[in-house]
């Protein structure tokens, strides 16, 4: 049954994200694939994951059931996923405020700190280091203003 509502959920989301896409103006200068391209390219994926997951509840329900209904119940993994989602929401919430050098050590650090246990110089180094030449790769060489945050660069 997830993996139904998981697959409405996604066509869902492509069906939003095209039509947020096609409200993107186009410009007759520059580009000649403008804007769009990169947003279509990713609802196309958005649509290519539904339809493999679509394939997947076809070949699962064409196996012989056993006759025993199964009781529904929270795996250890699904907590996992549970956890992850409200920790990005809020990393989301904490971008504006933090900015996104503080905001991103902390999100990548707690992520760390539970897949890579014990390993806390990597973990700590990897946070810092990516937050540091991630801001430093967007807004010097790219252009991109970041959320400062509380730090004075």
């Amino acid at each position: 049954m997830t993996d139904r509502i998981i697959f409405v959920c996604t066509l869902l989301l492509a069906g939003v994200y095209f039509w947020a896409t096609a409200q993107i103006p186009s410009l007759e200068l520059g580009d000649p694939l403008g804007p769009k391209a990169f947003p279509r390219i990713l609802g196309i994926g958005l649509l290519v994951s539904a339809a493999m997951l679509f394939m997947e509840i076809l070949r699962e329900s064409k196996k012989p059931k056993d006759g025993t209904a199964a009781a529904w119940r929270w795996e250890p993994h699904q907590w996992v996923v549970v956890a992850i989602s409200v920790w990005t929401a809020l990393y989301i919430l904490t971008f504006e405020p933090l900015g996104f050098m503080i905001s991103t050590t902390v999100y990548l650090l707690a992520l760390f700190a539970y897949f890579n246990r014990g390993r806390w110089l990597m973990n700590v180094l990897t946070s810092v280091l990516f937050s540091v030449i991630g801001y430093f790769a967007f807004t010097k060489l790219l252009g991109v203003n970041l959320a400062r945050g509380i730090l004075p660069f």
